[in-house]
């Protein structure tokens, strides 16, 4: 019997530099895809990757993708408070990079971004995060398909619903 709900990756899309990565290997593996970005981009034309247009407003594709966001699903963002509410969700949340956010991590990731934060807005600190190399991309693919094959063993494991 099929999976009724089947992982789905959801793509913070405006500025997330591997998103050809993400659909060859969403392809590969059949699982369908939602783009999301404040206005239109530019998707392949494949039936398993849709675009989503979530509105101007200033957290709209982040609140459509954690609307949406669950158990078995794949979040792609660096929006570190988009991460924490996907994780809260239940969803696997990876970074651009091919860095996972965790249960674990979130909390310090969270508070670290924060103070950066203050610190920036009082003038101690310049400069952002350093540039995306070719070594995330590959950290990237490896960390994504190390997730999908975790999501799809423990689905694996779940016993089958009862048909009565």
């Amino acid at each position: 019997m099929p999976d009724v709900n089947p992982t789905r990756i959801y793509v913070d899309a405006d500025a997330c530099p591997v998103k050809d990565e993400i659909y060859r290997v969403a392809i590969r593996h059949g699982l369908p895809v939602s783009v999301v970005a404040g206005n239109f981009i530019r998707v392949p034309q494949d039936p398993l990757i849709e675009r989503i247009a979530a509105g101007s407003g200033m957290d709209a594709a982040d609140d459509w993708i954690a609307e949406r966001a669950g158990k078995g699903d794949i979040v792609i963002t660096s929006d570190i408070p988009l991460a924490s509410r996907c994780i809260k969700a239940g969803a696997a949340v990876i970074a651009p990079n091919g860095k996972p956010f965790t249960e674990e991590s979130i909390g310090m990731t969270l508070a670290v971004r924060n103070l950066m934060t203050d610190l920036r807005s009082s003038g101690e600190v310049t400069g952002g995060p350093r540039s995306f190399a070719p070594r995330d991309r590959a950290a990237f693919l490896s960390t994504l398909d190390q997730t999908i094959r975790r999501i799809q063993r423990q689905r694996a494991q779940q016993p089958a619903p009862n048909q009565g």
